[in-house]
């Protein structure tokens, strides 16, 4: 299922997590167990190495990046990018790297250069890629309707205390409106589903 195959172990030397300047290694831990998952642009493609799996994608065999913004509780900064080849298998590259149970910590520049170093290496062999932000649609559309009706539902419970005269109530589904707002209206601003270009990648989906 996998575009080529190759044994090759890791880089010598390298270490749970890091990257190299130019952008062309890409190390993180998704979570506590099991090994890190390393990412390398190389002559010959991207070759990754994911979950005991080694795979090399030539760049033409790339046909999707979608990228997106998906904070956890621990790490409010952390962004995805899944890229997809021309055979529907599909890795996942992550902005942090888990360090202790307690510790997870962001890889913003390398992160971030190696993102932009394979957009640069694709439109450099005018790669047919779909570029993709953010979330599923449906999934996107659907999160809307939620959000709309938890809006409208907190703005009758705001009414009804004020009429009420329990204004200890209504400044706090205040403040709770506006962190609800400010948590959940970020994350679907961020991830509305829209195409970008080679040119010019979201600012508001990379660190």
């Amino acid at each position: 299922m996998l575009a080529q195959m190759f044994k090759t172990g890791p880089r010598d030397g390298a270490g749970e997590s890091g990257t190299d300047g130019d952008g062309t290694h890409y190390v993180f831990k998704p979570s506590l167990v099991g090994s890190a998952w390393q990412f390398d642009l190389t002559d010959q493609g991207l070759s990754w190495q994911v979950k005991g799996k080694h795979g090399l994608w030539p760049l033409d065999k790339i046909a999707a990046i979608r990228l997106s913004y998906r904070p956890v509780s621990m790490q409010s900064r952390r962004f995805r990018a899944d890229i997809e080849d021309t055979r529907g298998e599909r890795v996942s590259v992550y902005s942090t790297t888990w360090h202790t149970v307690a510790l997870m910590s962001p890889q913003d520049d390398g992160y971030r250069a190696f993102i932009r170093e394979l957009h640069r290496r694709l439109a450099a062999i005018d790669s047919k890629a779909v570029l993709v932000v953010g979330i599923n649609p449906a999934i996107y559309w659907a999160g809307l309707v939620m959000t709309a009706l938890v809006g409208a539902a907190m703005l009758g419970l705001m009414i009804r205390a004020m009429t009420m005269g329990q204004y200890g109530g209504v400044l706090f589904l205040a403040g709770f409106a506006a962190l609800f707002g400010w948590q959940i209206g970020g994350f679907m601003r961020r991830n509305q589903p829209r195409g970008y270009t080679f040119e010019a990648l979201p600012k508001d989906v990379l660190p």
